[in-house]
């Protein structure tokens, strides 16, 4: 049976990624900060034992992550792929008005988060000879735009992670792609966009296929892609 580590199990396009994951039989590990929050949107997996909720993780911190890796080889005794979609957006202000903390944190957020992970689980996906890896970049990442230049950067370094990762562990039977949204539908961005045409936006279980795809052996020949997900838009 896989296994796999779905990070941001709690968020919209996480909780959609698990779901995909556990309909194909895959045995989940479902990572989220904050325990209650976990608790509350699997409360039907807390005693099962083809599930993890590990909760209390802290992706910044490479000891929290080694820990989770630790628990999950103790678990299911493997770990057959990671899917990492852990983000942040800001954006808005022009260069020279954006505050240097907005960069940080979304450098943090969306590069950091996905560095610590991919370290975390390479070592032990080496020793298998066998891995996937998914991280989730954006269509924001291909190319600047006015007013979110820091978001825009850090998600082109999540794809030159993708493209260097891939090259380094092409021959160990290790995969690494990432995805690329554009819009995703969700009640968030509905929110803060209530005049947009929702119907264009991609939904985030459309995202999970894809996602699910380059996590199974239909994809074994595909590594260092990024994979453009856009719906309508």
């Amino acid at each position: 049976m896989n296994v796999v580590i779905v990070t941001g199990a709690v968020g919209n396009l996480g909780f959609a990624a698990a779901q995909a994951f556990q309909n194909a039989g895959y045995r989940t590990v479902l990572v989220d900060r904050s325990p209650d929050r976990l608790r509350d949107a699997f409360k039907s997996l807390a005693d099962s034992p083809h599930h993890f909720l590990a909760g209390g993780v802290d992706l910044s911190d490479a000891t929290s992550l080694s820990q989770l890796v630790e628990n999950t080889l103790a678990r299911f005794g493997r770990i057959d792929a990671l899917v990492h979609t852990v983000g942040a957006w800001r954006g808005g202000q022009p260069v020279h008005e954006t505050d240097p903390a907005d960069w940080d944190f979304l450098f943090n957020v969306n590069l950091r988060t996905t560095l610590n992970c991919c370290r975390a689980v390479v070592p032990q996906m080496l020793k298998q000879q066998r891995g996937r890896i998914i991280t989730v970049a954006s269509r924001d990442g291909l190319a600047g735009s006015a007013g979110y230049a820091a978001y825009s950067a850090s998600k082109s370094t999540v794809l030159r992670l993708n493209e260097a990762l891939a090259d380094e562990l092409k021959t160990s039977n290790i995969n690494v792609n990432c995805i690329l949204p554009s819009t995703i539908d969700t009640p968030q961005n509905r929110a803060a966009m209530p005049d947009a045409d929702f119907t264009k936006w991609v939904e985030p279980a459309a995202i999970a296929d894809v996602i699910l795809f380059l996590a199974s052996d239909a994809a074994r020949a595909v590594t260092g892609a990024a994979i453009p997900v856009y719906g309508k838009s």
